[in-house]
């Protein structure tokens, strides 16, 4: 049986003072994903910590790229090359302020809707045909600056509806792996976790 290889790419901040921070949240996801796996990210390769883990007849390769998010897409990038995996095997998972908080959406392709570090990674590998899982961080309140927001923790609130949030997400991936995008997106595709 041949081995399918499939790239899951987290976007976030590298560095211990931004772990916590709402635009860290495909790290958390690929974190979680790395738990239910017993695996580690001990392996640092294309400007990115990497672990991986096998998913019945699949190789899985989590990445989290250790540039600033507005540069992901140089380790997404020397990752697709040295790995040389076709964009039908990657995703990308990251934070969305238009989706309420600890909602789910996955697509097989699209924008960035102004997410600098998905806009990188669409401008470095040169097409939006790139498979992504958003994780809803809700709109700033009153008129304060999304760049602040997405540098701050999760409140309190939030951080539970998200800590529920990541096993699904990961389970969503574990689904697009196994199976197809189509699968993922009807099964986990909600207004918010649970629903």
């Amino acid at each position: 049986m041949q081995i399918e290889r499939f790239l899951i790419i987290g976007l976030g901040n590298p560095g211990r003072s931004y772990t916590r921070h709402r635009h860290n949240v495909g790290f958390m996801v690929l974190d979680e994903l790395a738990r239910r796996q017993q695996v580690a990210f001990t392996r640092r390769r294309g400007k990115a910590l990497q672990a991986d883990f096998r998913l019945g007849s699949a190789q899985v390769l989590l990445a989290k790229p250790q540039t600033f998010m507005n540069m992901s897409g140089e380790a997404a990038q020397r990752l697709l090359r040295y790995f040389h995996l076709p964009l039908q095997k990657t995703l990308v998972v990251f934070d969305d302020l238009d989706l309420p908080t600890a909602a789910l959406r996955m697509r097989p392709l699209g924008g960035s809707a102004g997410h600098k570090g998905m806009q990188s990674v669409i401008d470095r590998l040169g097409s939006r045909a790139i498979a992504r899982l958003r994780v809803g961080i809700d709109r700033p309140p009153g008129k304060m600056d999304p760049a602040a927001y997405v540098l701050q923790p999760f409140s309190d609130e939030q951080q539970e509806l998200i800590d529920a949030a990541l096993p699904r997400a990961a389970e969503a991936i574990e689904t697009f792996v196994r199976t197809d995008i189509e699968s993922a997106m009807s099964a986990f595709n909600s207004a918010a976790s649970g629903e």
